[in-house]
């Protein structure tokens, strides 16, 4: 048993599931890319498994990358995570918001707002965005990255002394006495840098965690100094524990260069699983995606094995000759993972099946399968959670819930319930207000 409880994220994207065909599964409403009740059911599947939060990624430019994929987003992530937080009490709300392209008086506003409305359960993935097609639609090009990391410390900074200009005393609401607030304790907050600046101040007051959680995403020293100054969350992407152990380090020495406890920042792993009584199961679950870009994939699988397979080869196991020529491609590091589940004997449809092209592990099989993965990285101090990216949100976030979580509960890895009301309680995290330094005081 282990006094420290891995933390656990999810991924909610366009309202079908992590696989970008998910749309077309049987037990899948098609349309639910604009239902707002097909968002709050998963919202309440996931609060029902006690998840710290769901992570709402976003992109500003077209996502769908064929007439056979669907958007991998939702329409607007500060809308849904409106209408979500209406309908829940606990779980918290991660959302990506480009410091690219937003204004720092708009975003604080909106996230704030958000903080406020759902009882402190919101959090910021503040990135940079490096997309050209994104910066058309501001009619503009992308900067160089020293000018679009110095924009986002500016706009982190801003935007955090903006949520502070309201002062945490300054809202007295005495009928009697007819004061409302104080606006001595209102005040504007005047910053002007190279980038951004705001007047202020903010009309909201401090929401029950005060304010937002900042995340960020990404392992670029540029990125890292951005985590270590600001962060308490890192939305991770890493194939192996090696790596993800590497990228954690990196994560935490980035917060000890910035003067900071790194226990105050924690590193989220990708995790994409595909669950079901049998591998057989699950294997053909997750094939119903692979089949329609099967012919696409065999190559890529040849080039990750460095021997040549074609389509005849889909249904045998790779023979004798081929298996003792095959490589694992150093430069991939899901190549060894395709090479070892090859090893076992598996039809290279099935090798394909297995979701080894994704760009997240993804366990295939019983609930066991994935616990035990997720057990692993967290006892290896690879990771402090997981972000959950479930293959269909209509019955996978059940089956994680249902079949996965009793089991790390049963380990001692996994709370059976939460321990606060904010996403801040929830991650453990110090309390912040504006730009103060954070404290662990509530």
């Amino acid at each position: 048993m282990t006094t420290k409880k891995m933390l656990i994220g999810m991924q909610l994207g366009n309202g079908y599931g992590a696989q970008t065909l998910a749309w077309r599964a049987a037990q899948v409403d098609p349309r639910n890319y604009t239902n707002p009740d097909a968002y709050v059911r998963y919202a309440q599947a996931a609060e029902r498994g006690k998840f710290q939060f769901l992570f709402l990624p976003d992109f500003l430019a077209q996502s769908q990358q064929s007439d056979q994929d669907s958007p991998m987003l939702t329409m607007d992530p500060f809308i849904t995570m409106a209408v979500m937080a209406r309908e829940t009490t606990k779980i918290g709300f991660v959302t990506t918001a480009s410091t690219t392209f937003y204004e720092p008086y708009n975003l604080a506003r909106q996230l704030k707002t958000l903080d406020v409305i759902s009882g402190g359960r919101i959090g910021w993935n503040a990135i940079t965005t490096s997309d050209q097609a994104s910066a058309a639609n501001f009619g503009t090009t992308i900067a160089g990255r020293d000018a679009r990391y110095g924009r986002a410390h500016e706009v982190v900074q801003l935007i955090q002394a903006l949520w502070g200009s309201w002062q945490e005393d300054a809202w007295i609401a005495d009928q009697k006495s007819g004061v409302f607030a104080d606006l001595a304790k209102i005040r504007p907050i005047n910053l002007q840098g190279q980038y951004v600046a705001s007047r202020g101040p903010l009309e909201i007051p401090p929401s029950k965690q005060g304010q937002p959680v900042v995340f960020q995403a990404g392992g670029s020293p540029h990125s890292l100094a951005l985590t270590g100054r600001f962060a308490n969350g890192v939305i991770g992407s890493t194939y192996t524990i090696e790596d993800s152990i590497r990228q954690r380090s990196n994560v935490r020495r980035a917060a000890e260069q910035a003067g900071r406890d790194p226990d105050d920042i924690k590193y989220f792993a990708g995790i994409s699983p595909t669950i079901a009584p049998t591998r057989r199961e699950a294997l053909d679950r997750r094939g119903q995606f692979v089949e329609p870009v099967i012919h696409q994939r065999i190559g890529y699988l040849g080039m990750m094995l460095g021997i040549s397979l074609t389509a005849t080869d889909l249904d045998q196991p790779l023979t004798g000759q081929q298996l003792a020529s095959a490589r694992a491609n150093p430069s991939d590091p899901r190549s060894e993972k395709a090479l070892e589940i090859a090893q076992e004997g598996w039809s290279v449809r099935d090798i394909l099946y297995h979701g080894i092209i994704d760009y997240h592990p993804a366990p295939i099989g019983p609930p066991h399968l994935t616990a035990d993965h997720m057990q692993e990285w967290f006892e290896a101090g690879a990771c402090d959670g997981f972000w959950l990216n479930p293959d269909i949100y209509e019955d996978g976030i059940d089956a994680f819930v249902d079949g996965v979580v009793p089991l790390l509960q049963q380990r001692g890895l996994f709370h059976h319930d939460y321990d606060g009301d904010t996403l801040r309680d929830h991650l453990h995290v110090p309390y912040q207000y504006g730009t103060s330094k954070p404290t662990n005081a509530a």
